[in-house]
């Protein structure tokens, strides 16, 4: 179906994304930081782009900016463990941030293998129909 690059430095969130679009059909390619996925982008032709927002390093805002600048149409869906602010005055809500700055969809950690799969599907028929999709962030309790 489609070919997405997963970037993310927690070893176990990669299998399970992995495993998650691989059983879907997809095929997927990891990277361990920002970096890495960075210079993949560059020179693998992708669908979908899974992009941590806090990694060592280059972090997903960053690595998000720069796809940006070399590949403006790629769907960015931006993950997080850091928890949403129930409270406004509490901390930022990093994955509405990331959203306003060019992510497609957001996924709070943990997740379930559905909203998993059901961002990735909204992002993709969106690409295809040369729209954003609706909604934004998806968290599980």
């Amino acid at each position: 179906m489609a070919r997405i690059l997963v970037v993310d430095d927690d070893a176990a969130v990669q299998m399970t994304v992995r495993l998650l679009l691989e059983r879907a059909g997809h095929s997927v390619v990891t990277a361990g930081d920002g970096r890495k996925g960075l210079a993949l982008c560059q020179t693998g032709d992708f669908d979908l782009l899974f992009l941590d927002i806090f990694m060592p390093g280059m972090d997903g805002f960053e690595t998000m900016r720069m796809v940006r600048q070399q590949q403006p149409q790629l769907p960015i869906i931006v993950i997080s463990g850091r928890p949403i602010s129930a409270e406004a005055d509490s901390g930022p809500d990093f994955l509405t941030m990331a959203t306003k700055l060019g992510a497609v969809s957001s996924l709070q950690k943990p997740f379930r293998p559905a909203d998993l799969l059901a961002a990735v599907t909204g992002c993709l028929e969106a690409a295809q129909r040369g729209a954003r999709p609706a909604g934004g962030v998806a968290s599980s309790p």
